[in-house]
């Protein structure tokens, strides 16, 4: 099963280092599709969102630090996807991969 298809968590959240972008796209209406630890103990907790994420604009309008970055799965076997992760935390916030999410929301 991809995480994207685990079930979400609203008692949970990212850490602080991504918690105003998920409060951000939480108040924006873009539905959360599932949450948990994911694919490894190395993932704390990642949050998928039924959108594409910009992940260029949205580093700069949150002014993420620099270890927060850019992470996309091009892999069709194992779930593409695209988002942002916390390195420091293992936290992520990630969106539907740009092919796969023509018909949603782009959130910049």
């Amino acid at each position: 099963m991809h995480p994207s298809e685990m079930p979400h968590k609203p008692e949970k959240h990212v850490c602080d280092h991504l918690r105003k972008l998920e409060d951000y796209l939480m108040s924006q209406g873009i539905p959360p599709t599932a949450s948990g630890q994911v694919w490894s103990m190395n993932c704390r907790f990642w949050i998928y969102f039924k959108a594409v994420l910009d992940c260029a604009a949205l580093r700069k309008r949150f002014e993420l630090p620099a270890f927060v970055v850019e992470h996309q799965n091009d892999d069709p076997r194992s779930g593409r996807e695209k988002g942002l992760v916390c390195e420091t935390c293992k936290d992520a916030l990630m969106g539907y991969h740009p092919l796969d999410g023509a018909r949603l929301p782009v959130v910049s």
